[in-house]
């Protein structure tokens, strides 16, 4: 397996270790927890190969939405029903917006049409549509991998698709170089949309084409934003393991796992500053922060129109410079856009480099300052300078194997930023 080919970052956490002459955080001390699984899955039997169909395109639905049941998403419905063989969300989508779905007679357009008891709803399943990104000779660290699902240790710095300003690099370009995956095309949510979406944080995203308004997106743009076998998704400066679906039943299979919260997710994060107490649960609702679209914002209660409810367990793991900063390992119980880092600044700890939630360098600097010895305060700042990402690390993943029913359960230590020691200090 080729490592991937990132340059390395700072060395963060040790640094701070190692100005204040504290124990560094060393990769040997983290070993015991992140690598309890590493050998077994590594050697992990794959799943029996079985038959494939051709896609499943052409298939037919006709059927009354029982008598008495509560209004529902007519593209939620029909996945309930197709989705046991092995047809996606996504691809239920894709068939409403081609016109192959009707109610009562009528074909409906809009994926969130509503359906009630007595409603006689029919449904032909498009076919797949052909991939239009690029395959590119790009190295991947591959942590395990069989006949249906990939999973790889994703760098900081790498985009995971292709979408407008990062067409090429990505590491779906790399995935499609290593192997064949069958594809269908999902389209970007529109920046102007108010939903906001279920998503895994890591920038986690369960790709359901309902999370995406395409009325304004040109067909080039479409062309462009292509997720073969994605499932979930990393923010591109979040590093660490992410599980691509070789096919389609794989990939509704793991969908409905996120969309159920089962799939195991660990992280860690360097923090400015440190939570109190030094271990908890927050449940506080998100929603897309109102004056920054990019932003999404931690609310206490539910009385945000678009917010969704969001839970997430931390602990402290080590504290650095009397209190400037922590290693947080966070567990979550729900996956939405930007999860940790909306709840990590809620908690008045924001994460370091994130400027986005308010981890900025200054902040920084300002926490850390003061509590280490004036000497160093040139290191510091030096090493601070050179944060360019928000120090996060998706350091263990755990799911069901879509076709065995296997547990499967995968870590990976964090990068060197976390762990290295520096050789100047």
């Amino acid at each position: 397996m080729a490592a991937a080919t990132a340059p390395p970052p700072p060395a963060i956490a040790a640094t701070f270790s190692a100005l204040l002459r504290r124990h560094a955080v060393r990769t040997c001390r983290l070993r015991p927890f992140y690598a309890r699984c590493v050998a077994s899955n590594a050697r992990a039997e794959a799943a029996e190969p079985e038959c494939r169909s051709g896609g499943r395109g052409g298939t037919r639905l006709e059927e009354a939405v029982p008598a008495g049941e509560g209004r529902s998403r007519i593209d939620a419905w029909i996945s309930a029903r197709l989705g046991g063989g092995g047809v996606s969300r996504a691809r239920v989508q894709a068939s409403i917006r081609a016109g192959l779905v009707a109610v009562n007679g009528r074909p409906v357009s809009k994926v969130s049409h509503m359906v009630k008891g007595g409603d006689l709803v029919s449904c032909t399943v498009s076919e797949l549509q052909p991939l239009r990104a690029e395959a590119e000779d790009i190295p991947l660290d591959i942590a395990y991998e069989d006949d249906h699902v990939l999973v790889v240790n994703k760098p900081a710095h790498m985009v995971v698709h292709p979408a407008p300003g990062n067409a090429n690099g990505t590491l779906v370009n790399a995935i499609l170089h290593h192997c064949r995956i069958s594809t269908f095309t999902c389209l970007a949510r529109n920046s102007s949309g108010d939903e906001c979406p279920d998503s895994s944080d890591d920038d986690i995203d369960v790709f359901d084409v309902d999370q995406f308004a395409t009325e304004d997106v040109s067909s080039e743009v479409r062309d462009a934003l292509v997720r073969p076998g994605i499932v979930h998704r990393l923010d591109k400066g979040t590093s660490g393991l992410l599980v691509v679906a070789k096919d389609e039943h794989s990939h509704a299979q793991l969908a409905e796992q996120f969309k159920l919260h089962t799939i195991r997710r660990v992280y860690i994060s360097l923090t400015c500053g440190v939570p109190h107490p030094n271990s908890g649960r927050i449940e506080a609702s998100i929603a897309r922060d109102p004056n920054n679209r990019i932003r999404m914002v931690a609310i206490a209660g539910s009385g945000h129109r678009y917010a969704r409810n969001a839970a997430s367990r931390y602990k402290v793991r080590e504290v650095f410079a009397g209190g400037g900063s922590a290693l947080v390992e966070w567990r979550l119980e729900t996956g939405r856009t930007h999860q940790i880092r909306a709840h990590a600044k809620y908690l008045g700890i924001p994460l370091l480099g994130d400027e986005t939630y308010g981890g900025t360098k200054s902040m920084a600097l300002s926490l850390l300052r003061p509590r280490t010895p004036s000497k160093y305060h040139s290191a510091l700042s030096d090493l601070i300078s050179k944060v360019d990402r928000p120090c996060l690390h998706a350091a263990l993943l755990g799911f069901k194997h879509p076709h065995s029913g296997k547990i499967l359960e995968f870590s990976c230590p964090p990068p060197d930023d976390f762990t290295e020691k520096p050789t100047s200090f």
